[in-house]
């Protein structure tokens, strides 16, 4: 199993979540860097600006908000281009639909080029499912000295307003993909987490172009058990997602996700049986 540390205790009954979440309201300000992928999204990424604009305190000297365009038809990118408020943003655009395996990749490239290793890489939804109210929590994790913070609907938070079967297929796929890849961790897939900038260095360095080869939505599980594969202390935090503060359809297509995850899995047992075979010989 991972080196997984999961604190998943109801959010309001956590008196050392609770002293994590004052420290980091109180913590010398390190600069934020949100890597936000984006297909199709102009209903949605006004709103998300006016969640991110209501928050200045996310943004301290250094911050920025990348927004990766992954070949959007509907005027996305050129709504991030016209954007002139108050959040510094910046796109990053490749002309074609590569899916999120990719748009992760650009947008940690962006972010790590301009940060130091103790900055925070925070990753979101476009699509404001993600509740910003939880950052305190999370940055509070990154300050007790974890690497990685899940944003966790199935460890303390729940999905509300999504279908039935949408949740227990979510909780099925998380339960295999842990089960399967030895993950301790009880959200695997959510685009909201918080990773420390040194981390996702460490990560690149042994990983190099291969720390992230799914294209689709298998890659955030995929990333999580690399991250793992380092020793790298993970913590998750209680977080609703709350299904009807999106505009439209979720982007996340059943089928090709769970055969990312079932690649990611003959990958690693093939990997396990390449180490047997080896050490018998």
């Amino acid at each position: 199993m991972s080196a997984i540390a999961t604190t998943w205790e109801l959010r309001d009954g956590d008196p050392a979540r609770a002293a994590r979440v004052s420290s980091a309201r109180s913590r010398a300000a390190v600069p934020n860097l949100f890597v936000v992928p984006a297909f199709n999204e102009i209903e949605n990424l006004p709103r998300l600006l006016e969640d991110l604009e209501a928050r200045p305190e996310l943004f301290p000297a250094g911050s920025r908000l990348f927004i990766i365009d992954d070949g959007s038809s509907d005027g996305t990118a050129e709504w991030v281009e016209r954007y002139n408020g108050p959040i510094p943003t910046e796109l990053v655009s490749y002309g074609e639909n590569r899916g999120p395996g990719a748009a992760f990749r650009a947008g940690f490239d962006a972010a790590l080029a301009m940060c130091e290793d103790d900055a925070n890489v925070v990753t979101l939804e476009a699509d404001t499912t993600s509740d910003l109210n939880a950052l305190n929590a999370m940055f509070g994790e990154i300050d007790a000295g974890a690497g990685l913070v899940l944003a966790s609907v199935h460890g303390g938070g729940q999905m509300v307003n999504v279908s039935f079967f949408r949740r227990f297929l979510s909780r099925c796929a998380g339960a295999a993909v842990r089960i399967l890849l030895g993950l301790d961790a009880r959200t695997v897939s959510s685009f909201f987490r918080v990773y420390r900038a040194s981390v996702l260095r460490e990560a690149s360095h042994r990983y190099g172009d291969r720390l992230i080869t799914e294209t689709g939505f298998a890659c955030k599980a995929e990333l999580l058990a690399k991250i793992a594969s380092l020793g790298t202390k993970i913590e998750e935090v209680p977080v609703d997602l709350d299904g009807s503060r999106r505009i439209g359809e979720s982007k996340m297509a059943i089928a090709p996700t769970l055969a990312g995850y079932w690649r990611l899995f003959r990958g690693a047992k093939l990997r396990e049986e390449s180490v047997s075979e080896g050490s018998a010989a």
